[in-house]
């Protein structure tokens, strides 16, 4: 009974993330429309904080789950952001070559890699305090902001005309105080569905006898993924190619800044596993980011559908490492 019950919760808590996740996109895509910024920088702020947020409410209800938290939340970072690159990067190229801007490449590729690098000296003693937290939302801020500036000059250029994909396939709502209403309700579904994930998923890891770090790192991580999935799909299918980009660059930042950050400053947390405390674990994480910009760049700023093959492979071959070797 106890294993039907926390599979229920484990199913629902992923379903609710990722209407939920879809709800505060479709509102924040209304909320950007007014603002002129290209789509890029909407794929990099907007979407990329919306589809974003399932795992900053996983990592936080890790935490504050208790022993093993520290490992839930980090291993939550690294397995979404490998997912958001090899598998639906990969996915998402198999369906169709991804082309990529190069000022996107000389710019904000490197910009995901070094914030990535960034996080290695402050986990590499196995615990991140609160002082270190804010420091990664600091980080975090300051990026949004130059970003959202940089954004504001390109939108008058020649993206400004390009269309804003919405995966409710709906007019986003365009008062303020329907926006405002939704995000709430947003907001607190993904706070819901998150706790629901992490219970479901604790449970089932634990009773087939798996570690906190390799549940993050497949089942929370898949489950926080899909709303970058289901993005980059709608988006590439339109042909719009900066949106999946900034989505899938956009979220891997968010995800090592504001989650790391926004877990920590929630409540300092030690990390037991040494994979995951600058370890094999974190170092894949560094090698499937620097994979998939040496594939643009040998793709001539096209992630081909052989790039997407190997991306693909690669997530599976992660897959059979975690399971073989945790």
């Amino acid at each position: 009974m106890d294993i039907l019950l926390h599979s229920i919760y484990l199913v629902a808590g992923l379903v609710i993330l990722w209407k939920c996740a879809e709800l505060l996109i479709s509102v924040s895509v209304g909320l950007a429309e007014s603002l002129g910024v290209s789509s890029l920088g909407i794929g990099l702020t907007v979407i990329a904080m919306g589809t974003s947020a399932p795992e900053a409410a996983a990592s936080i209800a890790g935490v504050l789950s208790g022993e093993g938290g520290g490992d839930l939340a980090v291993g939550n970072v690294f397995g979404s952001n490998i997912a958001n690159l090899a598998l639906v990067g990969g996915l998402i190229a198999i369906m169709r070559p991804l082309r990529v801007k190069k000022k996107t490449l000389m710019r904000e590729v490197p910009v995901m890699l070094l914030v990535a690098l960034l996080l290695w000296p402050l986990i590499r003693d196995s615990q991140l305090s609160r002082p270190e937290s804010v420091f990664l939302l600091a980080v975090f801020a300051t990026l949004i902001l130059l970003t959202l500036r940089i954004a504001r000059r390109e939108g008058r250029g020649p993206d400004a005309d390009i269309e804003i994909p919405d995966p409710d396939a709906q007019h986003p709502p365009k008062t303020l105080t329907k926006c405002l209403i939704l995000t709430v309700i947003g907001l607190v579904g993904l706070a819901g569905g998150a706790k629901m994930t992490v219970v479901g998923a604790v449970f089932m890891g634990d009773w087939i006898g798996l570690s906190k770090g390799v549940i993050s790192l497949t089942v929370i991580a898949f489950g926080t993924s899909l709303p970058e999935l289901v993005t980059c799909v709608v988006a590439t299918l339109k042909g719009q190619h900066d949106i999946s980009v900034g989505n899938l660059v956009g979220s891997n930042i968010f995800n090592t800044l504001l989650v790391t950050g926004a877990a920590g400053t929630v409540r300092p947390f030690p990390i037991t596993s040494p994979g995951l405390a600058g370890g094999p674990d974190y170092w894949i994480m560094i090698a499937v980011a620097a994979a998939f910009a040496f594939l643009v760049i040998i793709g001539r700023r096209t992630i081909t559908r052989i790039a997407g093959i190997l991306l693909l492979s690669t997530y599976l071959a992660y897959l059979v490492y975690l399971f073989a070797f945790n």
